[in-house]
């Protein structure tokens, strides 16, 4: 008996000793190439499999604008305050010290998403859309309280926001401007009347394929956002002045 079961020790390649059976040419060869796949395709950042395309996080990576660009000059609408719209501001409001002149300060984009509490994945394609917009990685938002009537928990995702300053910000006010509300169809200006009482201004647009970054062939849905301006100016008198000269066209 004893040399029998040493007899199938040997037949079984030591399997259960822990040793490993020893592969042809040609298997090593396949094992070889699968394992330089699987290298390349972690270098690049997605994960090999059957073809799911997921990583750990459930949905599969996507390429999103999040590298800034290197600038040789300020923004143009940056260059614009500072040569004429800051003393026009000033001469307007006859104010004496050139930091008194209101300024913009931030941009912040909001798109909120209720229906990302039964359709996930549409929350993806929201942030992908708001990172090519804005050329910044959006930061996911998340509910505050839990509300039985809409299904909705507390900490569950339901939106995506991206803040823009300096020159980022100065750039997409000046293609929201000069591209994107144009596009709007029977455009006749925005309400001059969304100011919080304190020289900030909100604006909303209820589809995002006015923005010529995004591809309407691969829309899923049309999605809206809220666009809020904050400024340094003490009233809305003075925010309205500042908009309106950065070439914010208000309805008369």
């Amino acid at each position: 008996m004893a040399q029998d079961k040493d007899d199938e020790k040997e037949k079984g390649g030591g399997a259960k000793g822990g040793g490993k059976p020893q592969l042809t040419p040609e298997q090593e060869a396949e094992a070889a190439a699968k394992k330089a796949a699987r290298a390349e395709a972690k270098a690049k950042g997605e994960k090999s499999g059957k073809g799911s395309g997921r990583g750990k996080g459930g949905a599969a990576p996507k390429e999103v604008a999040t590298e800034r660009v290197k600038r040789d000059a300020p923004a143009r609408l940056r260059k614009l305050y500072d040569a004429e719209i800051r003393a026009k501001l000033m001469q307007e409001f006859s104010l004496s010290n050139r930091m008194e002149a209101p300024k913009l300060t931030r941009i912040t984009i909001n798109m909120g998403l209720g229906e990302a509490v039964t359709n996930p994945k549409l929350l993806d394609s929201a942030v992908d859309e708001l990172g090519a917009i804005t050329g910044q990685r959006p930061v996911v938002t998340r509910a505050k309280k839990s509300i039985a009537v809409f299904k909705l928990r507390a900490g569950q995702k339901i939106g995506a926001m991206v803040t823009l300053r300096r020159d980022q910000m100065y750039e997409f006010f000046d293609r929201l401007v000069s591209f994107a509300l144009p596009r709007v169809r029977d455009f006749k200006g925005v309400s001059p009347k969304s100011f919080d009482g304190r020289g900030n201004y909100t604006m909303g647009i209820r589809e995002e394929i006015i923005f010529p970054e995004i591809n309407f062939e691969k829309l899923d849905k049309p999605k809206g956002m809220n666009i809020t301006f904050n400024t340094s100016a003490p009233n809305d008198e003075q925010g309205r002045a500042l908009l309106k000269h950065l070439g914010m066209p208000f309805r008369n």
